[in-house]
């Protein structure tokens, strides 16, 4: 746990990998009976355990959440079939928890996601990404939270997502926001949408899975199809690989590809989440 992500974080990796046999209260006893020598590793698992004692149902929640989608490829799956796969499955996740089903260490709550959000959306503006005369294309928009925080910054926003109860729920989130637009899509393509459409392109945790399906370099292509020039694109998580190495040799290799300048190569700017900042320009 020394690689500086947050209790929330752990927690929502401990739901994830740990055997089901364990359960809230034996994590948290586990938890409470390690002794660290670090005092911030310490903190942290005086944290997790709190955590744990005082909403045991969070745990069961971020395994339910977590259990419904599968990041493993089966040898015979197509890459169109994992991505229908990935609809189904973040349809599920978002049934059981919104805010978890796009980040599973906010622990479902909504105020801890929006605070992850702002943050993101404050790097972003600090580099002078955003601009009320340009038009982003958000890839793997979820339940539409940068489409809320970020309709003030943009002159358009287009959120696209592969999961239809996802999309529901931004649209009920953006009804009253008359600069995004909201649409579900197939995960193969940009296809509809022209060339040199948008000023910026936005894509968090959205390209693991692409990597997933085997349509990163496609999307790559389509990415530069559809920026204009001079136009960024903000990517947060490259892969679920972990191997920060090997996720810059790809993204550099894809940015000489379709003549993209690596600006940020691989960053852990946010303090709320442990995401892998990217910023290209064309």
């Amino acid at each position: 746990m020394g690689d500086g992500v947050s209790a929330e974080a752990v927690l929502a990796r401990l739901a994830l990998y740990l055997p089901p046999t364990i359960g809230a209260a034996e994590l948290a006893e586990l938890m409470r009976k390690i002794r660290p020598a670090d005092t911030d590793e310490a903190e942290k698992l005086r944290k997790i355990a709190g955590l744990l004692r005082r909403k045991p149902g969070i745990f069961t929640m971020l395994r339910a959440t977590g259990g419904a989608v599968r990041h493993e490829r089966a040898k015979d799956e197509t890459d169109a079939a994992v991505v229908t796969r990935l609809a189904s499955s973040f349809d599920a996740a978002a049934a059981i928890s919104g805010a978890a089903s796009v980040q599973l260490a906010s622990l479902g709550d909504e105020e801890r996601l929006s605070a992850t959000t702002d943050e993101i959306v404050a790097w972003l503006e600090a580099l002078e990404f955003t601009g009320s005369d340009r038009n982003i294309l958000d890839i793997g928009c979820g339940i539409g939270r940068f489409e809320r925080a970020l309709s003030k910054s943009f002159g358009r926003i287009v959120g696209i997502d592969i999961s239809s109860r996802m999309i529901s729920i931004a649209s009920q989130q953006c009804a009253e926001l008359s600069n995004v637009e909201l649409r579900q899509t197939s995960g193969l393509d940009l296809t509809e949408f022209g060339d040199a459409s948008f000023d910026c392109v936005l894509a968090v945790d959205s390209f693991p899975y692409l990597v997933l399906a085997g349509m990163a370099e496609r999307h790559f292509e389509e990415i530069a199809r559809v920026l204009k020039r001079p136009g960024w694109l903000a990517l947060l998580n490259y892969s679920y690989r972990g191997s920060l190495f090997l996720d810059r040799a790809d993204i550099g290799r894809l940015a000489q590809a379709h003549r993209l300048r690596v600006l940020i190569d691989g960053e852990k700017p946010f303090r709320s989440w442990d995401g892998d900042a990217f910023l290209l320009a064309g």
